[in-house]
Formats: structure tokens, C-alpha cells, sequence
């Protein structure tokens, strides 16, 4: 998931060199990882609502990076979405 969801941000940010790719890879792995170990979900690779929501979420991280923002509404209601289709709460 780790590549397509990289491959994906980096379409979605207009980014084209490999300058960021660590920096971008160590969010989506961040992401991936939050999700799992801290709500419990069990990601699918070829789900591509979970694939999308790891790099919506990842490239709202990377442009939010220096704000104090809290999550956009509709990013926590697709996660809510997902966590109670999963059966975690």
C-alpha cells in the first residue's frame, strides 16, 4: 500500500521529483500505522476506499504540516465510517 499510496500523493501534491519521497513515505507509513496499531483497523491493499483515505489523510498531513488544524470534518467521518464498518468499536 506503502507505493501506491506514495505514487498517489505525490499526483494529487503536483509533485514530481524524488526530493520528498522519505518525508512523504515516513507520513503514509505514520498513517498506515495510526490506523492499524492505534483504531484498530485492518487495512486491505486492494480496498481502494482504504488505499484513498491513507493519502487523502497523508496529503492533508504533508500541506498541514505547520498548523495547529484539526482534522477536516470529512476525513473524520470516513474515518469514522471505516471503523464501524470494521466492527472495531
Amino acid at each position: 500500500m506503502l507505493v501506491s499510496a506514495l505514487a498517489l500523493i505525490k499526483d494529487r501534491l503536483g509533485l514530481r521529483s524524488t526530493v520528498r519521497d522519505t518525508y512523504l513515505a515516513a507520513i503514509v507509513d505514520g498513517v498506515i500505522t495510526e490506523l492499524t496499531e492505534e483504531k484498530g483497523l485492518v487495512l486491505v491493499e486492494t480496498n481502494s476506499y482504504h488505499l484513498m483515505f491513507v493519502v487523502d489523510l497523508a496529503a492533508w498531513r504533508y500541506q498541514n504540516r505547520d498548523t495547529a488544524e484539526g482534522v477536516p470534518r470529512h476525513l473524520q467521518y470516513r474515518l469514522h465510517n471505516m471503523v464501524i464498518g470494521s466492527g472495531s468499536l
